[in-house]
């Protein structure tokens, strides 16, 4: 009883701070954050009667999709899956869940944000972390040694959500991969050109395309004087310089890591390279990098692949960069990374609580990224026989914050349905009239709505028009009943024309088309 008054009296006190800052002309995302708490109070006292008050939210790093902001997505989606189809791939999918000794220990220092699963009839098992493990998994099951293929789906991670960012812990992730022995270069090209066609076919503005390989860096590391255990370690620090300033990597690697300081700065000299086929040519004559054969075969295989991406058209977006690492344990050669220069703002609909971040307009950074992991099969191959492969992964929901934004930014209406037509009366009494065209129009394949009343006023379904963005409405009333023809109305102009009934069909698809 002393807990509930307890409750009440908290539930009181919450409630106050909430009017005060709406009193107050607070922030929406202080108010939504007060309120959250407000609620989750009510919930632990329940309602009346004892009866269980739900909290209505979302899961911490997940979130809800209205239908346009699917529609937005749907477009996203498409773009990305016809730029995957014009290269030659084709699609298959894999389990939610694996067992858990499929993921562990392919992820490096993000292991720890794998989400594990209760103990089901005696198998361990893990929400997929990502689509590559689950792939390496089933080219070995499979026995199959080359591949072009493309996997859009679902992905969990135990990640500190930043939703401003589009980061969450629920997320979709557009994977495109090329499976088989190749001569060099040429797939890892192919999969940097797919990148930059399907962001210049966004058009989400500038970016850049980071390139690099883990050879270079393992041969770095090792003439800067790094022991060969750490080198996974060093590299997965090495990749926070994109949120880190140097001298905080610098700590992190001398202070957490065991380096020396010498050894450090080092690395620092070359990881703040960055250039063309230039560099490549430059490193190869450096004398502590080229003593290395390691860094030799990386370098050699980047002034390769600069050749093969002049030819495609895409130099002017891709760079040379020493500082990118990416972090995943599997990459064996060339790894890349796409990143925006533009910055978003969090969207209108998405409390401060969710979106894990205060900033008004943060920068979106990273939206694709990839690279050759050519020992990843052999892991799970009972011979150990290896299936080199090559991959780029989209952010899409990053991509998808953006696309977002910009429409909330722009007039132009998002359409939230692909209906045609709306089959509409002037007058009463002509409902089976109006089901009877309906029907003929679903059988030729249009899509059509026609509302849910016996009698609807003409303006409230004009209106149903302009709201929903459907294109055009055919009117019945008697007259067109006698005269075997049916006034058709563009809404945006508001034109009308008399078309036979059985020239209707054929007019929709025409007009639609057109538009």
């Amino acid at each position: 009883m002393a807990d509930k008054v307890q409750l009440q009296e908290a539930i009181k006190t919450q409630g106050e701070v909430v009017r005060k800052l709406k009193s107050e002309k607070a922030s929406k995302e202080q108010i939504d954050e007060e309120v959250a708490r407000l609620l989750q109070l009510k919930a632990q006292l329940g309602g009346d009667e004892g009866k269980h008050v739900f909290v209505l939210k979302t899961a911490k790093g997940t979130r809800d999709y209205n239908p346009k902001q699917m529609a937005i997505r749907e477009k996203v989606f498409n773009i990305i899956i016809s730029c995957f189809k014009r290269h030659g791939a084709e699609t298959i999918d894999t389990p939610v869940f694996e067992l858990k000794e499929t993921l562990t220990g392919k992820y490096g220092e993000d292991s720890k944000l794998i989400y594990d699963l209760k103990d089901q009839g005696g198998e361990l098992l893990s929400l997929r972390y990502d689509l590559t493990v689950p792939f390496a998994r089933y080219l070995a099951m499979n026995k199959i040694t080359n591949i072009k293929r493309y996997h859009i789906a679902k992905v969990y991670r135990r990640d500190n959500p930043a939703m401003t960012r589009g980061r969450y812990r629920e997320f979709y992730q557009c994977d495109f991969d090329i499976a088989g022995q190749y001569d060099a270069m040429i797939p890892d090209a192919e999969c940097l050109k797919i990148v930059y066609e399907i962001l210049n076919e966004l058009d989400l503005g500038d970016f850049r395309i980071k390139v690099n390989d883990r050879r270079i860096l393992d041969g770095l590391f090792a003439v800067c004087g790094v022991p060969d255990e750490k080198f996974r370690t060093i590299c997965s620090t090495v990749d926070k310089l994109d949120k880190m300033a140097w001298e905080d990597v610098k700590k992190e690697m001398v202070n957490e890591k065991g380096l020396s300081a010498d050894v450090a700065d080092r690395i620092g000299e070359y990881v703040s390279m960055q250039g063309g086929q230039d560099l490549a040519e430059r490193l190869l004559q450096d004398p502590r990098l080229s003593q290395s054969k390691q860094a030799c075969a990386g370098l050699t295989d980047m002034k390769l692949l600069f050749s093969y991406l002049e030819l495609f058209q895409v130099t002017d977006k891709v760079v040379f960069d020493l500082s990118l690492a990416r972090g995943l344990d599997y990459y064996t050669g060339v790894i890349y990374e796409a990143i925006l220069s533009q910055t978003i703002q969090a969207p209108v609909s998405m409390p401060a609580e969710q979106n894990g971040a205060d900033e008004a307009g943060v920068s979106v950074g990273s939206v694709a990224g990839g690279g050759r992991y050519d020992g990843l099969v052999g892991m799970f191959d009972p011979k150990g026989r290896k299936v080199p492969c090559v991959g780029v992964s989209i952010g899409i929901e990053r991509i998808f914050s953006i696309m977002e934004q910009k429409a909330e930014a722009s007039s132009e209406k998002v359409c939230t349905t692909e209906t045609q037509v709306l089959v509409a009366s002037a007058q009463k009494n002509l409902l089976e009239e109006r089901l009877r065209l309906t029907n003929e129009l679903w059988n030729a394949g249009i899509k059509a709505e026609v509302l849910y009343k016996k009698n609807p006023k003409l303006l409230s379904q004009l209106q149903h028009c302009e709201e929903t963005g459907i294109p055009l409405v055919a009117i019945l009333g008697e007259q067109e009943l006698k005269d075997g023809v049916v006034k058709l109305r563009n809404v945006a102009r508001r034109e009308e024309v008399d078309v036979p009934r059985v020239d209707l069909v054929d007019e929709i698809k025409k007009r639609t088309l057109l538009s």
